[in-house]
C-alpha cells in the first residue's frame, strides 16, 4: 500500500521524501516498481474480470452466491469468499430489489378532511366522551387480515374492534 501511494503521488513530489515521510527505502519502491505481477495477482486480475462480466450480462442482478454458481459452471473455480472480498473491494454490488409495501393510505385526493377536535389535547374527564381509532394489516398465509380498533379515552380499554382479510389474487 506504501508503494502504491508512492507511485500515484510520485508525479506531485520527489520519491526520496515520499520514501522518508513513509518510512521505506527508495531501492525498496524501486524493487517493488520492477518486480513482475504475482500469480496470485493475476489470477485475481481475471477473476475480477469474469465477475465484471457475469454481473454485466445479469444486469447487476447477481451477489456473490449466484456468480460463484455462474463461474464454477464455466469452470473457473474459485471459493464464494474469495468471490465474496474480491466484489466488495472492486465496488460490485447486486441490486437489491425494494421491499414491498402495502399502501393502505392514499392522501392524494380532494375529498373533505374531518376537523382536528382533539388537538392534541389528550385528557378525557368522563368515560364514553373520546374515542380513539385505528387500522392495522397482519400478512397471513391466506392474506392481509386487516385489524380496527376504538379505544375510550378515559378508560383507555378497546371498546370495539373489527377484522376483515383480503385474500390474494
Amino acid at each position: 500500500m506504501r508503494f502504491r501511494f508512492i507511485e500515484d503521488r510520485r508525479a506531485d513530489y520527489p520519491v526520496t521524501i515520499l520514501c522518508d515521510v513513509l518510512d521505506v527505502s527508495p531501492a525498496g519502491y524501486y524493487a517493488w516498481r520492477t518486480r513482475p505481477e504475482s500469480p496470485r495477482s493475476a489470477a485475481n486480475r481475471g477473476l475480477v474480470n469474469e465477475i465484471k462480466r457475469v454481473h454485466r450480462d445479469t444486469n447487476g442482478r447477481y451477489g456473490s452466491p449466484r456468480i460463484h454458481v455462474e463461474l464454477k459452471a464455466i469452470g473457473r473455480g474459485a471459493s464464494r469468499g474469495r468471490i465474496e472480498r474480491l466484489m466488495r473491494h472492486h465496488g460490485i454490488r447486486a441490486i437489491m430489489a425494494r421491499p414491498r409495501r402495502v399502501r393502505t393510505t392514499d392522501s392524494r385526493h380532494d375529498l373533505p378532511i374531518a376537523p382536528n377536535l382533539l388537538d392534541r389535547n389528550f385528557t378525557a374527564t368522563a368515560p364514553n366522551r373520546i374515542w380513539l381509532a385505528d387500522i392495522t394489516y397482519i400478512e397471513t398465509d391466506q392474506g392481509w387480515l386487516y385489524l380496527a380498533a376504538i379505544l375510550d379515552l378515559y378508560s383507555r380499554r378497546i371498546v370495539g374492534w373489527a377484522t376483515a382479510c383480503l385474500t390474494p389474487n
